[in-house]
């Protein structure tokens, strides 16, 4: 009899891992979204119908033996997945693979694909008739949100404001950074570093409302309309007693040089939930689920010499606009807008992901 392998979210990481264990294993993948969410294309989403199309990806194509359970977990322990539905899953391994939340529009808490695309074209339509945007945080979102909205409308007074000192925090050279800021220069989007709003504007982020808010260094900025740009959670919530231990005070899951957890033979944790000290991103959460799939593999084999993750230097491709960016790879130094951009930004990954979970597009969708 086979074992049975429960994945505990469909994401990145959560689908590498089902996938490759589907030949070898009894999959059961746990995701409460109706599809697949390519969050790293959400931006491109907000400014493009036709991208906003391209952001949920159908299940049905990724599994060939296991099956998918569309429901939300609502208690993880080390042999079993309780859902919302009252359903229990007995599980001979468990991957906890729930990622993180996020301030809309870079991610969405609406499970159904209909409704987030209804709230993205709603999104849309007010910016759109927005004159000024403010976008608050000059991290990776915020930049890259940035890069969307000037690409789609060359006209839109864009501003950013943070209270770094610089903008994308982390080891990363500052030739990087010039780099980056030498871009939103030519993009014309301004950048204000070290101040923070004395108070959050009056309207909702994302909605239409003419505001002008006052920032700590006494200054002012003017616009129509707002969005938070940093913000993120990770989602382990779901952890029932038998796991909780491992879970520090600001929600990150412990987890070994193998990925299980501390204690854990059969748990293991991967992407934005584990406390490994790397950037979150789709790509680290890739790279777990390949060493975590191995394990799995190992040990349904009988096998105790396991792989172990090591994580890599800063790395980071960012997007600004189809056409422009810059990106870090400790091996080569800093990435200029041509290299990002056919890396990263023209295709957002798009068909890496289409391919994985075995998404076919019309002919006339592709490009």
């Amino acid at each position: 009899m086979s074992s049975t392998v429960v994945v505990v979210g469909g994401g990145y990481g959560g689908t590498t891992v089902a996938k490759t264990l589907d030949e070898v294993a009894e999959v059961i993948l746990v995701e409460q979204k109706d599809s697949f969410v390519h969050n790293v294309a959400a931006l491109r989403g907000v400014v493009d119908p036709a991208w906003s199309e391209r952001l949920f990806l159908s299940y049905d194509g990724l599994l060939s033996r296991g099956r998918i359970v569309h429901a939300r977990a609502e208690r993880v322990e080390p042999g079993s997945v309780t859902l919302s539905t009252g359903e229990r899953i007995e599980a001979d391994f468990v991957v906890l693979a729930t990622g993180s939340t996020y301030p809309f529009p870079a991610k969405f808490d609406i499970d159904d694909a209909a409704g987030a695309k209804a709230r993205l074209a709603e999104t849309r339509t007010a910016l759109q008739a927005a004159d000024s945007v403010l976008l608050l945080g000059a991290g990776p979102v915020g930049l890259e949100f940035a890069g969307e909205i000037r690409a789609a409308w060359p006209e839109k007074r864009i501003t950013i404001v943070d209270p770094a000192s610089d903008v994308i925090v982390g080891d990363f050279p500052d030739e990087l950074r010039a780099e980056v800021r030498r871009q939103l220069e030519e993009l014309g989007v301004e950048i204000v570093l070290g101040a923070s709003l004395v108070e959050e504007p009056p309207a909702e982020p994302g909605r239409a409302k003419t505001f002008t808010a006052k920032l700590t260094t006494g200054a002012e900025v003017t616009a129509d309309i707002w969005f938070r740009c940093f913000g993120a959670a990770p989602a382990t919530d779901c952890l029932g007693a038998g796991l909780a231990a491992n879970r520090q005070s600001g929600g990150l899951v412990e987890v070994r040089d193998t990925l299980q957890l501390p204690g854990q033979e059969r748990v293991f944790a991967l992407g934005d939930v584990t406390s490994i000290p790397e950037a979150k991103k789709a790509k680290a959460a890739e790279d777990h689920a390949v060493v975590i799939a191995n394990n799995i593999r190992k040990l349904i084999a009988g096998e105790t010499e396991l792989e172990t993750y090591r994580a890599g230097g800063p790395m980071i491709a960012l997007s600004l606009g189809p056409n422009g960016g810059a990106g870090f790879i400790p091996e080569r130094g800093v990435l200029g807008a041509e290299m990002v951009s056919r890396a990263k930004s023209a295709d957002l990954r798009t068909t890496f992901y289409e391919e994985l979970l075995g998404v076919v597009r019309p002919a006339a969708d592709q490009g």
